[in-house]
């Protein structure tokens, strides 16, 4: 009997051989799915998210599809290695893949007494084969299929790669939670900084989130993640990769993150999303005429941008500083009656729009965007239109002039609330269109001390259009250096007229402004409609001697490997401004700086950088504009709502108080900071005596006695001749006696 049982028991364990050889060989054979050869192997590579530098190499975002950025063995410090030895796999330098004193654990306990706190027999190894290739679903056979399978692959990895190699796969490819893969990804994630600078304990934070990437997250699990931290610390107490007296001081630190998620707190949203599109239009070329096919989300490229971050970050200060202050100023504004209508008019225009007119309107709950932090309240759609049409917007652009460097890119206040950018966004320029008319007639042969008449003026064909001045004086003329460094409109609707439409019109196409200009005499004051980059790279060209220069943001591109891919080269740029009118323009809008419209700037923000500028302030103070430049860096911003109808009703709404403030700001603490300083500030060059003599004049003079008189004949209404390009005086229809008692007045 005891033979016969014997025996039985001997034929089954033949026959539970037999068949988990055959099931072995079944699963060795792609039976149950592909299992990777060596060769396959050797052609592993992760997808790993591409990396955009600043021009300091600081890494300022990423593109992928996962968040991963590869890293080599010596790389890695000592201790991480440790701890994840310590933790995962003690006897990973001992074994090829396969640990068969884990692996029957986990058979007996695990699998066949339900025992999950037995522990898990994987390998580091197998945990990589794992998460090169995933875990199909076999039904109730999953688990034993992907471990037989794993087991294979482990092996074969053993056999291709070095214990180092497969350390770095395995900490190449394996997830950290937060849709973050990889060693490096995961140490800028959570303590943000490179895995070199990693310390003992934030090497074990970081191996203790592999067990559940979720519960032991140290933001989300603070408590959890501690707790783990320190179990992979008594794990290399343990295993004599730290002393007692290390492990003891190492266990009673605090959890101390530097959490850092670009895609939240990224300080160059707008730049980088432009970034990607160029890189991909850069791409699409090479892939052209390339074998291998490149991928920005994929394939791991180091793509260098001239984004300045030091002065990025200034900018963003100067956003939250100013425009926080701005925006409560301005909600206080309308609540004003009157204002309340117009703002209610608006909203139920949009209402209608929707079809929501007159349906009741629930409240639900809603991210709101506050300087002070965005948060969460009910708030219905009607009181939610009217306070996203109250929001200030705002973008500022910087570049290098010669270069066309982009340096900073700040295209709105907030890139997770609002990412349109409002760099691109089309809005009336205003008073920063003046130095484009006034250097087309200095082109046409018009000389700066040329005296524009200041006298009050009506355009007939135009419902008797009649300029005024913002300082409401009329009378005297203007040079034009004068009267461009104040501003004034009526000499400068004067200059439209003399100079005549062909030649504004062929200068605004030369600087590639992309829309058209109409003819018509408002043009003169800025009506016509442009984006912060075409003013920037119009401006550009008065830094840099009359040189046109586009903007541009990437200097290379290379491979993981350091292979060039792109490398961006220096154009000639094409000169289509003569070299005297863009110094005199300079000269106009530098003292437009130190003694016009700009001068808050040196007097309430204490700017000292060597600077030309303009203000300008469009119809019902719509938009606000302010250039700030030198030969080392032009800035443009510009503020206002959504809605051209939605503005401050006064002053505040002005050039110089919305939007200089912005780039004041800026340049203070640029100036305050010496290596910017060094890099940025630039004198215009020195003024030849015959350019000195040109500009040798009164700003305004009053008219003579004899001029005056004269002035009694010339009638103060004009039309246009179309055939002759130019405004013309119309006969004078005005009797002499009534010219003469007629009332003037006074400046």
């Amino acid at each position: 009997m005891f033979k016969r049982i014997v025996i039985f028991f001997l034929r089954l364990s033949l026959l539970v051989t037999l068949l988990i050889l055959i099931f072995i060989t079944a699963v060795n054979y792609d039976v149950f799915g592909h299992i990777n050869t060596k060769e396959e192997l050797k052609k592993f590579s992760n997808e790993t998210a591409s990396v955009v530098l600043s021009d300091n190499n600081t890494v300022i975002g990423k593109y992928f599809s996962q968040n991963r950025t590869n890293t080599s063995y010596k790389e890695l410090p000592k201790h991480l290695v440790d701890a994840l030895i310590a933790t995962e796999d003690s006897r990973y330098f001992e074994h090829s893949g396969v640990d068969a004193k884990s692996l029957f654990r986990v058979l007996f306990k695990t699998i066949l007494l339900s025992n999950k706190r037995s522990g898990g027999g994987s390998t580091i190894t197998q945990q990589l084969a794992k998460n090169m290739y995933g875990r199909p679903n076999y039904g109730p056979l999953t688990m034993l299929i992907n471990k037989t399978k794993e087991g294979i692959q482990a092996y074969r990895i053993e056999q291709t790669f070095n214990k180092e190699e497969i350390l770095t796969l395995y900490l190449n490819t394996v997830s950290f939670g937060e849709n973050v893969y990889g060693i490096e990804s995961a140490a800028l994630r959570y303590f943000n900084k490179k895995i070199a600078k990693l310390t003992i304990e934030e090497s074990a934070v970081l191996v203790g989130l592999l067990k559940a990437n979720t519960f032991y997250n140290p933001r989300l699990h603070p408590d959890n993640a501690l707790r783990r931290r320190n179990t992979v610390l008594f794990q290399m107490k343990k295993e004599s990769y730290l002393t007692t007296i290390e492990y003891d001081s190492l266990n009673k630190l605090p959890l101390q993150l530097n959490y850092t998620n670009l895609a939240i707190t990224n300080k160059a949203g707008y730049f980088l999303t432009m970034v990607k599109k160029e890189t991909t239009s850069i791409l699409d070329i090479i892939n052209k005429k390339s074998i291998k096919k490149w991928n920005i989300e994929k394939d791991g490229l180091h793509i260098e941008t001239t984004l300045d971050i030091t002065l990025q970050e200034y900018a963003l200060d100067a956003f939250a500083s100013h425009l926080s202050k701005m925006q409560q100023q301005f909600r206080e504004h309308y609540k004003n009656t009157t204002r309340k209508k117009e703002l209610k008019k608006l909203v139920n225009k949009q209402l209608r729009k929707l079809n929501l007119y007159g349906n009741k309107l629930d409240r639900s709950k809603q991210l709101i965007f506050d300087w002070k932090g965005n948060y969460t309240d009910s708030i219905n759609i009607a009181d939610s239109l009217a306070l996203e049409a109250t929001i200030l917007h705002a973008g500022m652009l910087a570049i290098n002039p010669t270069t066309g460097a982009i340096k900073t890119w700040v295209g709105g206040i907030n890139h997770n609330s609002y990412p349109y950018d409002q760099i691109f966004a089309q809005r009336q320029l205003a008073s920063t269109f003046k130095p484009i008319l006034y250097a087309a007639a200095l082109e046409e042969g018009r000389q700066p001390c040329a005296y524009l008449d200041n006298e009050q003026l009506t355009i007939s064909d135009y419902n008797n259009w009649s300029p005024e001045n913002a300082n409401k004086k009329t009378g005297g003329k203007y040079s034009m250096t004068g009267a461009l460094m104040n501003s004034m409109n009526i000499p400068t609707v004067n200059l439209f007229m003399e100079t005549g439409f062909k030649p504004i019109d062929s200068l605004w196409q030369q600087m590639q402004f992309s829309t058209k200009l109409e003819n018509t005499p408002s043009l003169a004051l800025g009506t016509a409609n442009a984006s912060i980059y075409e003013v920037t790279r119009a401006y550009a060209t008065f830094a840099n001697g009359g040189n046109l220069v586009n903007p541009k943001c990437i200097t290379k591109i290379t491979t993981a490997d350091g292979e060039v891919l792109y490398q961006d080269e220096n154009i000639a740029p094409k000169q289509i401004l003569k070299e005297r009118t863009s110094k005199l323009i300079n000269t106009t809008l530098q003292r437009a700086i130190n003694e016009g419209t700009g001068t808050s700037l040196r007097n309430t923000y204490n700017v000292t950088l060597p600077l030309a500028g303009k203000t300008g302030t469009s119809q019902n103070y719509a938009d606000a504009w302010f250039v700030g430049y030198n030969p080392n860096l032009v800035l443009v911003s510009r503020v206002g709502c959504a809605s051209p109808k939605i503005h401050f009703y006064n002053g505040t709404g002005s050039g110089g108080r919305l939007a200089l403030p912005l780039v004041a700001k800026t340049l203070y603490k640029v100036q305050n900071n010496s290596k910017l300083k060094k890099r940025y500030s630039k004198e215009f060059p020195y003024l030849s005596e015959k350019l000195l003599n040109e500009l040798a004049c009164e700003d305004f003079k009053e008219k003579t006695g004899l001029e005056n008189f004269f002035n009694l004949f010339k009638r103060k209404d004009k039309n246009f001749d179309k055939e002759q390009g130019k405004w013309e005086r119309k006969k004078n229809k005005e009797s002499f006696f009534k010219k003469l008692f007629k009332k003037k007045n006074n400046r």
